[in-house]
């Protein structure tokens, strides 16, 4: 048996389907309050995107320069209390590398200062024999020889006050011709423009002046080595002093 519901109202039924809303299953309606956010939020993205990296600043490079060394005559080496040796250095030379940083800021007063740093492939410095020394207004004895290996030499030159100041270490080969030859001195010190000042040694030295000439001064402690000998003449723990006439040029690579 069939049943069959007849509306009373046929025209409220043709009403309420008429009004009634229809959605295709593929599409979704959004509110426009949420589409204007939406599509705001997306500008925003866009113009994030667009915009300039901010600029970021490179760092200079430091100056970089040559520096070259020359050591002249009228120098002077001495060691414990023996009368100091006369020294003709001419002929010692060496090459090197300054910086200057660009970035660092420095006070007034320090000026223009060059961080150096010598090749020691390049660093000669003429060994004590009797044509280069003199003791007590005495050439050296044609057997005795002092050789000078250089190990170490760097540090700082003030190119607007004329200071400097050098770490230098060496090894420092006492031998009589063929007969001996004592193990190495080890000297340190830093060769300085300014004074250098131990217990029983001193001295000062000289800035540069327009012409690149300077003297250098050190005094550097002398530990006791391997050799009853070396200890016994030169009273080992002891100083010793070097003054050095030099001329030191800076050019930019």
């Amino acid at each position: 048996m069939e049943c069959q519901i007849h509306p009373q109202n046929p025209q409220l039924l043709c009403r309420i389907s008429q009004h009634k809303p229809t959605y295709p299953c593929s599409s979704l309606v959004v509110p426009k309050s949420r589409i204007h956010k939406t599509t705001s939020f997306a500008s925003y993205n866009n113009l994030d995107q667009k915009q300039p990296n901010p600029i970021t600043q490179v760092p200079r490079m430091d100056d970089v320069y040559n520096v070259k060394f020359e050591s002249l005559a009228s120098c002077k080496l001495g060691i414990s209390v023996y009368p100091d040796f006369e020294y003709n250095a001419e002929g010692g030379r060496g090459t090197g590398t300054g910086t200057k940083s660009t970035n660092i800021p420095q006070k007034e007063s320090d000026g223009s200062i060059i961080s150096v740093d010598f090749d020691l492939n390049t660093l000669y410095i003429p060994p004590l024999t009797t044509a280069t020394t003199r003791f007590l207004g005495l050439p050296l004895p044609p057997f005795l020889r002092i050789d000078i290996a250089p190990e170490l030499l760097k540090g700082i030159i003030n190119q607007e006050t004329g200071k400097v100041e050098l770490e230098f270490k060496a090894k420092f080969w006492f031998s009589i011709g063929k007969l001996y030859k004592a193990p190495p001195l080890l000297v340190g010190t830093v060769l300085t423009s300014e004074e250098s000042k131990g217990t029983i040694r001193s001295g000062r030295g000289e800035r540069l002046n327009d012409a690149g000439r300077c003297q250098l001064v050190g005094v550097a402690t002398v530990q006791p080595i391997d050799d009853f000998f070396m200890n016994s003449f030169l009273g080992l723990p002891t100083e010793c002093l070097a003054k050095l006439n030099v001329i030191i040029s800076v050019s930019t690579k």
